[in-house]
């Protein structure tokens, strides 16, 4: 007597055909804030374009927010996936990377020609290295600290410069001598961290589901009172400490003759020679 058939296999002579794999979605949730932080950037841009550079500024801190949310939430609700993890590179690269370097140019680089969009140049190239060593060197890295300036940082540093400014009410800033290279030093300086070795410490090692101190709740509500006296300038000062913080971190260390480096794993394997000191 023959085998039953399967429903969901087909008989081609002797060969037997193997049902079909089923098609895997895409979580929506994690990936609406990574598109949510998409948008900011490119809301951003268009609004540099329009010469409406407070608004710009204000899209890339929304989008910085959002980004710091959807790995958030797709821990939290288990649905982490390879297609979350390259979608949110390639949204850090539009919002963080490609948009504050097209913001800073329109604002006031495009006054120094060549080396205005070089500088501009420079930070984008940082922006997309940063990502790739990130992706690369995921498994391999502190988690306690980033390798080199995070890319939503830098773009802070770059965007809040401006956003600062415009609310006082500076205008044209690409007539103004000293803006200009002020603005010019603070890209370079944002785009060339963003590659370094520097530890810049990554806050991963905090966790929400601990208990904390009565005075860690006032604190914070302390924090977002002084936050609210002038979002513009605390927030730009908070990264500006942010962005110097590495350097600081870097020179203690060599200072007391400890590792600097961030990797974090063995140095058996060959490839990873070099990478420890």
């Amino acid at each position: 007597m023959n085998d039953p058939v399967h429903p969901h296999e087909v008989v081609a002579g002797d060969a037997v055909e193997a049902p079909r794999p089923r098609r895997k979605g895409i979580y929506i949730l994690p990936n609406l804030f990574t598109l949510a932080s998409l948008f900011g950037g490119f809301y951003a841009v268009v609004m540099a374009m329009n010469g409406r550079f407070e608004n710009a500024a204000i899209g890339i801190f929304c989008a910085m927010v959002l980004d710091s949310l959807d790995g958030r939430v797709a821990r939290m609700t288990n649905t982490q996936s390879a297609f979350g993890e390259q979608m949110d590179s390639l949204s850090d690269m539009v919002s963080f990377g490609a948009a504050p370097a097209l913001i800073v140019y329109e604002w006031s680089l495009k006054g120094l020609g060549k080396l205005g969009w070089i500088a501009s140049f420079v930070y984008c190239a940082g922006a997309a290295l940063r990502l790739a060593r990130f992706n690369t060197n995921i498994g391999i890295v502190d988690k306690r600290y980033f390798q080199g300036l995070p890319s939503p940082a830098a773009a802070a540093l770059v965007t809040g410069m401006i956003w600062v400014l415009d609310d006082y009410g500076v205008r044209d800033a690409g007539r103004i001598d000293w803006l200009v290279w002020t603005a010019f030093v603070v890209t370079l300086y944002a785009g060339l961290t963003m590659v370094t070795n520097v530890p810049f410490y990554s806050f991963k090692d905090v966790s929400f589901k601990r208990s904390v101190p009565f005075i860690v709740i006032v604190a914070i509500a302390l924090a977002i009172a002084v936050i609210n006296i002038h979002p513009p300038l605390v927030l730009f000062a908070l990264f500006c400490v942010y962005g110097l913080s590495g350097y600081v971190v870097y020179g203690y260390r060599r200072a007391k003759g400890k590792p600097v480096s961030v990797i974090a794993t063995s140095t058996d394997e060959p490839d990873e020679e070099g990478l420890h000191r």
